[in-house]
């Protein structure tokens, strides 16, 4: 049998295509992964060629129609268990919201919303952490993430793993600055580390999407990308709908990050 380098080009959407159920989205990932898959003008990596892709209806205003349709018709659903943890946050101590900058369409920067689900000083806790521990402080640098963040509360632990803090985001998409799928939403001093951002500045992030609900895990910039140049390149509106479910398997297990 053949044993796949761990660092071969696509290993990384092949490992996701064979742990994701949708077969759809298994579909999108397995295509695009395959060596002897040809895109046209394809020259060099996924992850590195310009996004030159043609446009579709659903591409070219679909996408955001539908998604615009599915927040105001979920809004009578989520807005009651925002309300809640918004009590509980107040509760733990201080305001429930917090706002931070990131990349969307074309480069533009935009404010993020969601629940605050870390402790008042987050960043000088952080610095504090990574200062005691190299071994963390080399894991942050590479992830920009952190498996036991110090910074995150008790009623924010719980916000992340069921992923209700990401409910905020919803007015994003009603404003045209999100989608409900699309890549995961990047701070601008992320920039350099992800490589060349042609997909990802392609499409609006997207409050889940491909890599958010099949390798969360899984945080090296330039898997992100790959995965984003895959979700472009095979975006349709059967991939989106395969993600929207698997997004509610997600929240219901619990295992967002």
């Amino acid at each position: 049998m053949k044993k796949f380098d761990a660092d071969q080009p696509g290993y990384g959407l092949r490992r996701l295509a064979s742990a994701t159920c949708d077969t759809t989205v298994q579909g999108m990932l397995a295509r695009a992964s395959d060596p002897f898959f040809i895109l046209p003008d394809q020259t060099v990596a996924p992850a590195t060629r310009p996004a030159q892709i043609a446009g579709s209806v659903y591409r070219n205003g679909g996408k955001r129609l539908l998604e615009t349709v599915l927040v105001v018709l979920s809004l009578p659903f989520f807005l009651p268990i925002m309300a809640v943890c918004m009590i509980a946050l107040w509760v733990e101590g201080g305001n429930p919201f917090y706002r931070q900058d990131r990349l969307g369409r074309n480069g533009e920067r935009f404010s993020i919303l969601k629940l605050r689900t870390m402790v008042r000083d987050a960043d000088a806790v952080l610095e504090d952490y990574l200062a005691s521990d190299p071994e963390m402080r080399r894991e942050w640098d590479e992830k920009q993430k952190l498996i036991h963040d110090p910074r995150v509360t008790r009623v924010g632990a719980f916000l992340r793993s069921s992923s209700v803090d990401e409910l905020p985001q919803l007015w994003n998409v009603l404003t045209g600055e999100m989608s409900l799928i699309g890549p995961r939403p990047m701070m601008p001093e992320q920039l350099p580390m992800y490589g060349n951002p042609a997909h990802y500045f392609a499409l609006r992030p997207g409050i889940t999407g491909l890599w958010q609900i099949s390798a969360r895990n899984e945080n090296r910039f330039s898997f992100r990308n790959e995965v984003d140049a895959t979700y472009n390149e095979g975006l349709s509106v059967a991939g989106d709908v395969g993600i929207i479910f698997k997004t509610v398997g997600v929240m219901l297990r619990r295992t967002g990050c």
